[in-house]
């Protein structure tokens, strides 16, 4: 891993290798990454290339292709997470193939962009220099803060619903647990859902992904022989039940609302909120809202602070609530922000998570360990 520090408080650029066949596209992602001065970029034209310049000197981050004619991107990231483990961006249109390159690993996925898409490719810009930003947080580089542009205000929840008091009048009969997380995110849910048993109680989870690819990480989680919950993608008012997970789908924010002695899904439209769609504040703020003490809202890996101010109002209406603790976090952003805010009433690894929401559900008190 390279040296980042220099002298005073700046650090040397990071280096990002971009493993792309097209010296086309690999000279517009040098430009735009290297917009950001953080950045600075190192070009391959495939892997084996890259594994030459792998050779001589290691890279901070990795922004690495799919298709390539000689070896595609995922045979060479498994070999690269064997032999040089590091920080990679995936960048595919593949579903399938992006939750795989998590599985393996890969820090974070981004869709390919439609290069002839000018009003777009601003927004594909920003976000990949986002993705890149949480990779080098995930490779436990020091970064500075982002700085939100005023051309990318940043809404919160507020934008998609205001803040009001639970009624613990028409409270469910079941309870529920939300969950919360982002880069790091695939293998930290495939874990957690495998603790459960197959009649938990109904969980609803964001997890910071592009559209179109969670229902194929639902689906795979749904097959996963190790996970006994039924898993689906969220659909506009699916019912919440015992023994069902429901991932809500990406570039749409899910709500918990009550419905007479249950809760179901609404799917709703509206601007990014804390960066995100769907965003975890949104649907923590939803669950206060809908199931007060009834819920149990759960914050894990990830950047930024999504879901931080949600917890806390989930933990002022009742629920009970959890943080990842940062042993266990690829990136311990948005855990380490909730339990700053005082959101969280129990830090706790991550093979511990389900422990501790099974012994809520029984009504056990779990106390508080770290």
């Amino acid at each position: 891993m390279p040296t980042t520090e220099c002298s005073g408080t700046t650090h040397a650029p990071i280096d990002v290798m971009v493993v792309d066949d097209s010296a086309v596209v690999r000279q517009r992602l040098k430009a735009i990454i290297e917009a950001d001065a953080r950045f600075r970029v190192i070009l391959a034209a495939d892997p084996y290339e890259a594994v030459a310049l792998l050779r001589k000197s290691v890279p901070g981050l990795i922004l690495l292709d799919v298709e390539m004619p000689r070896m595609d991107g995922l045979t060479f990231l498994r070999k690269l997470m064997r032999q040089h483990p590091l920080p990679v961006v995936l960048c595919t249109d593949q579903a399938e193939r992006a939750v795989t390159a998590l599985e393996m690993g890969a820090v974070e996925v981004i869709a390919k962009p439609d290069w002839r898409d000018a009003g777009r490719l601003d927004v594909w810009s920003h976000n990949l220099l986002e993705s890149l930003r949480n990779a080098a947080r995930a490779g436990r580089f020091p970064m500075l803060e982002d700085r939100a542009s005023p051309t990318d205000p940043r809404h919160t929840a507020d934008a998609i619903l205001l803040k009001v008091p639970y009624n613990p009048r028409t409270g469910p009969a079941e309870r529920i647990v939300v969950v919360g997380v982002s880069t790091g995110g695939v293998q930290a849910v495939q874990r957690l859902l495998s603790d459960f048993p197959a009649d938990a109680p109904g969980i609803v989870i964001v997890q910071h992904m592009p559209p179109d690819f969670t229902g194929a990480f639902a689906s795979r989680l749904n097959n996963d022989p190790k996970i006994a919950m039924e898993v689906l993608e969220a659909r506009h008012h699916e019912p919440i039940r015992p023994g069902r997970v429901l991932i809500i789908p990406g570039d749409q924010h899910g709500l918990v609302r009550r419905t007479g002695i249950g809760c179901r899904v609404e799917l709703v439209d509206g601007p990014p909120v804390c960066r995100h769609r769907p965003s975890v504040e949104v649907l923590f703020r939803s669950t206060a809202q809908a199931a007060g003490p009834h819920a149990s809202g759960v914050i894990m890996t990830g950047m930024g602070d999504d879901g931080a101010g949600g917890l806390l109002e989930m933990r002022e209406a009742g629920s009970m609530t959890i943080a990842q603790n940062e042993a266990t976090c690829i990136v311990f952003g948005m855990p380490r922000e909730a339990i700053r805010r005082g959101a969280a009433k129990l830090v706790t690894p991550l093979d511990r998570i389900a422990a501790a929401v099974m012994a809520w559900n029984a009504g056990a008190d779990t106390g508080s360990w770290h």
